[in-house]
């Protein structure tokens, strides 16, 4: 189940940096999470600093 980003994005980047497969790219207000490309690791769950990825 691919991971998502909600509101509590401060787009800091540091998941995309860490993303395996570059399934996250910078939005408007937030960074968003490509649910097709997205591989369920958790590495960018794990490094956000303000927990605002979430599982879908």
């Amino acid at each position: 189940m691919p991971h998502t980003i909600n509101e509590a994005c401060i787009k800091c980047g540091a998941c995309s940096d860490t993303c395996p497969v570059s399934a996250i790219s910078e939005g408007d207000a937030a960074y968003v999470i490509d649910p097709d490309a997205c591989i369920d690791c958790g590495a960018c769950a794990d490094i956000c600093p303000t927990g605002a990825i979430k599982p879908l």
